[in-house]
């Protein structure tokens, strides 16, 4: 979502709820919606870049780890280390257990680098792309019953005002593509309006209009102290506090007797545009991957089917994963055309071969006449389309169910006769 005068009102911004901190450091409330505020005077801080254009996915070609630690710390905009105390305090905390954090930060390393990806795409600071440690050490957390949810721990009023789609299949709090680039678009409007990435961390976790109106009461504040002294909620002020810390750690990893881990570049995760119905066990045997590893990297999904329709057609998977099923879609593309032309219509590359019949988790194993399908309670005619890569229209037309409710139990024809 833009906050650019000439697309939306400023007042827009109101609508964005603060992403909620971790529990530790309590829940966060939405600021309440005021008249707005004049934008302030810049502070002396880099200039934002101009709005970059859209992009589907992070950029595809992996570079080596060393390079992205240091393309972070060369992209850092705030204070380091010894610009206050607290944040020692912080650093500490977080490397207390020099074993323990590295191998935290090598878990999360896969998502780290592709999250600095997208911020480098928005020009976003680099200590941003570390912001997903301070909210949930980059896991994808279950928002139950309304509460903060993935990695960014985005609510959903939030979600809804920047665009991430949900519903009982799908979540795109917990799709870490897709609410990254959100965020990190909301980030850089946020700095467009703000000037001050101190106070862009403050308004991720309180809200941008609550920000817009404490600078109007209270003036922009200086470049020092580094923690802004303004009358914040001490979560909020212990928020900023937390992110220059652990970006202290990345800066200066050996005054913490800690080493930041490596990860191969065909390891680096790239988000992939499904183009073809199928199953998540269909997509990681032809990505040449763990069905279950895939499964984790996109948690977004809550079944275990892909439609190229719905908004979790992209799958995130390391590089080397994401050229495989990119060549394995081509080529059934090629078969789709070469069938068309030859009026055949049959293609089997997406063929489902981990032999699950199960019409939640299972795609067809075949394209061939003769398939059925039993009903299981709950199940509607859309899902069971999906699920085998055929349409609601010639179901209903096959099995002369037009207006007519499934009933559990009934058999239902797939294939012509």
């Amino acid at each position: 979502m833009k906050h650019t005068p000439r697309l939306l009102p400023v007042a827009l911004a109101s609508l964005l709820a603060a992403c909620a901190t971790p529990p530790t450091t309590g829940p966060t409330h939405a600021p309440a919606t005021v008249t707005p505020a004049p934008t302030p005077a810049p502070a002396a801080n880099p200039a934002p870049a101009p709005t970059p254009q859209a992009q589907e996915t992070a950029p595809q070609t992996p570079a080596d780890t060393a390079a992205v630690w240091d393309k972070l710390r060369n992209s850092f905009a705030m204070s380091d280390c010894d610009a206050d105390p607290q944040i020692m305090v912080w650093a500490h905390r977080y490397t207390q257990n020099p074993q323990r954090f590295e191998a935290q930060m090598s878990n999360a390393l896969p998502q780290l680098v592709y999250v600095q990806q997208v911020a480098e795409k928005y020009d976003v600071a680099g200590e941003f792309a570390l912001l997903p440690w301070v909210e949930s050490q980059y896991q994808p957390v279950p928002g139950h019953r309304n509460l903060p949810a993935g990695i960014w721990q985005i609510v959903s009023s939030t979600a809804h005002v920047i665009g991430l789609h949900t519903d009982r299949g799908y979540d795109g709090r917990l799709d870490t593509a897709a609410s990254t680039d959100s965020v990190m678009r909301m980030l850089h409007d946020y700095y467009g309006n703000l000037h001050d990435w101190r106070l862009v961390d403050y308004a991720f976790n309180r809200g941008e209009f609550g920000m817009q109106r404490m600078l109007q009461q209270h003036g922009v504040p200086p470049q020092e102290p580094a923690i802004p002294k303004m009358p914040v909620p001490r979560v909020t002020r212990e928020h900023l506090t937390k992110l220059l810390a652990i970006s202290c750690v990345v800066r200066e990893p050996g005054r913490f007797n800690v080493e930041l881990p490596t990860l191969a570049a065909d390891q680096h995760l790239e988000a992939v545009e499904v183009n073809h119905g199928m199953t998540l066990s269909t997509a990681a045997n032809n990505a040449g991957m763990d069905a279950s590893l895939l499964k984790r990297l996109n948690p977004a999904l809550q079944t275990n089917a892909v439609d190229a329709n719905t908004p979790g057609h992209m799958l995130l998977m390391p590089h080397r994963n994401a050229e495989q099923l990119r060549t394995a879609m081509q080529v059934a593309s090629d078969q789709n055309m070469t069938a068309s032309l030859s009026d055949t219509g049959d293609t089997t590359l997406f063929a489902d071969k981990s032999g699950d019949t199960d019409s939640d988790t299972a795609a067809p194993a075949k394209s061939h006449r003769g398939r059925t399908h039993t009903v299981r309670a709950g199940e509607s005619l859309w899902q069971i389309a999906k699920n085998y890569s055929t349409s609601v229209n010639k179901l209903e037309r096959l099995n002369n169910l037009h207006g007519k409710a499934l009933k559990p139990g009934q058999v239902i024809k797939l294939d012509g006769p």
